[in-house]
């Protein structure tokens, strides 16, 4: 094979979008990459891609994914036998066959390609087309085949008569070519169309006339001749292209519940006995171990998910769940997260940056931003790891077998060591030793019989009275009664000016002590 030439030039204009058709997406890749990737395993001299409106796009694309592949530039499109006239210009003199394909064909693959250019050389023909037979061949050129099955001509929809219309076998536009036919062919090409284009197609033509024989290779499956010129056509390739992706995973032992609700890109790797539950969708580099369920509604890019782990109701993208790990439902693993063998990343949990060891649990409610927390630990719920002063970020880490209690916030950097304790409600701005309890609080301070003079007449006020006489308590300020008999003795008024408690520093309290007197806890 001298060269695959891939037409990859036209506007696109049915897609409407700012991008570039051929980048669009199947299964999570370019329609372009499956074009060069089934042009490449052919192993050719040359491959060339023929770019023209929005290059820049495509030729930055393919520069990334594709460095081997010549790009040349129609500049002005005027067909496709003047796309490969510009490709063959750019080439030196070809000895062996040309393969020409499109962009736009992403089902296509390189077995069927095989098998066309091995027909087409089996055959001894100037000419072979690849075609497929449909049950609708409407808007398609038809095959109109001889006694010997040659083909004697390829007629367009407009110019066809009615027992050609009839024929079911249509052209894909895809060719293998002698290079002297093509050659001679391309030169001979006028612009006698009512689009004032040079066709590929009139090179058959011309072959045919000028004695040679033209083949036809009739592929069995028909959605490897299919091209997409719009989102309509896009939606349903990229359905028959999951149905075929999880028919394979299924048939390899992966269970999909539901598989018309399930997508997963050709690029993820599922192990036997993975569940994928509802509503679930696996991208990019996602791999997913044995025995591991995942879903329902569930999301994950590039993540790589351990064997008998549980992903539940989460968005997940570069991150890694451990070993029997659980996450969700409705977690947010954020690049950087890796959980340990069985951990847990639990309900409305955001992790970014974060390694958590091995049975470490974030059950719930937590910010876990640039974090190491150690095997074992427990973070209470509504625990906010503040990360971020507005200008850097910084670290914390909390050591193994450490307790971290609800509601705190940790304002980094800091440490928490090994077997520590965090009391609940603390804010903490500095490093906590090993089998240290670390308190920050503000000093609770009630208020007696402030609802009776603030809040009088409220259904508050009722409530607060009512308890008061069920329990013969005072009411903040209502007299008690004397158990002499006499007057009854008032409490003194309260000011009411309250002065609000100083908050106090962080305190930690030393080994021997279950908690801080009042004088630690607001030193």
């Amino acid at each position: 094979m001298s060269a695959v030439v891939i037409l990859a030039a036209g506007e696109g204009k049915r897609m409407r979008s700012s991008r570039s058709k051929l980048l669009h997406e199947i299964a999570g890749r370019t329609m372009l990459s499956y074009a060069v990737d089934a042009a490449t395993e052919l192993q050719p001299e040359h491959v060339v891609v023929v770019v023209g409106h929005l290059r820049e796009q495509v030729e930055a694309h393919l520069a990334e994914i594709a460095p081997h592949v010549t790009t040349v530039v129609q500049t002005e499109q005027r067909g496709t036998g003047h796309a490969v006239q510009v490709a063959l210009a750019a080439l030196p003199d070809l000895a062996g066959d040309v393969l020409v394909t499109y962009g736009d064909v992403p089902m296509l693959t390189s077995d069927t390609l095989v098998e066309l250019v091995a027909d087409h050389r089996g055959a001894r023909t100037a000419v072979s087309v690849l075609t497929a037979r449909v049950a609708d061949p409407t808007g398609y050129g038809r095959i109109v085949r001889g006694a010997g099955d040659d083909v004697l001509a390829i007629v367009e929809e407009r110019d066809a008569s009615e027992a050609q219309r009839a024929i079911h076998e249509i052209n894909s536009g895809i060719y293998v070519f002698d290079p002297q036919t093509l050659r001679e062919g391309l030169a001979q090409l006028r612009p006698t169309n009512d689009q004032g284009e040079l066709y590929l197609t009139d090179v058959v033509g011309l072959a045919r006339e000028a004695g040679r024989t033209v083949s036809a290779f009739a592929t069995r499956d028909a959605w490897q001749t299919e091209g997409v010129n719009d989102r309509v056509q896009l939606a349903r390739m990229n359905a028959e292209v999951n149905r075929r992706i999880l028919d394979g995973w299924m048939r390899a032992g992966v269970t999909v519940v539901d598989p018309a609700s399930t997508w997963v890109h050709a690029s993820v790797d599922l192990a036997e006995d993975v569940t994928l539950l509802p509503q679930t969708s696996l991208e990019g580099a996602t791999s997913v171990a044995a025995g591991a369920t995942v879903g329902p509604s569930t999301t994950l890019v590039d993540v790589e998910v351990g064997e008998g782990a549980t992903v539940v109701r989460t968005h997940g993208s570069l991150a890694v769940v451990g070993a029997g790990a659980t996450v969700g439902p409705y977690a947010y693993l954020r690049p950087g997260t890796v959980l340990g063998e069985r951990g847990k990343i639990g309900t409305f949990v955001e992790t970014k940056n974060a390694q958590i060891g091995a049975r470490a649990k974030v059950p719930h409610l937590t910010y876990a931003g640039d974090v190491e927390i150690g095997e074992d630990a427990n973070i209470g719920a509504g625990v906010i790891f503040a990360n971020y002063d507005g200008v850097t970020k910084s670290r914390t880490s909390v050591g193994r077998a450490s307790f971290v209690g609800s509601d705190s916030t940790l304002v980094a950097p800091v440490t928490v060591g090994d077997g520590a304790y965090v009391g609940a409600g603390s804010t903490l701005t500095g490093d906590v030793g090993a089998g240290e309890l670390a308190v920050s609080r503000a000093r609770q301070r009630n208020v007696p019989g402030w609802v009776a003079r603030k809040r009088a007449g409220t259904k508050t006020a009722a409530a607060a009275e009512a308890a008061s006489a069920s329990s013969g308590a005072p009411d903040g300020g209502t007299p008690s009664p004397d158990p002499s008999g006499d007057d009854p003795v008032r409490l003194p008024e309260q000011t009411e000016t309250v002065v609000p408690a100083p908050l106090s520093d962080q305190a930690v309290v030393p080994p021997g002590s279950d908690r801080p007197d009042t004088n630690e806890r607001e030193s």
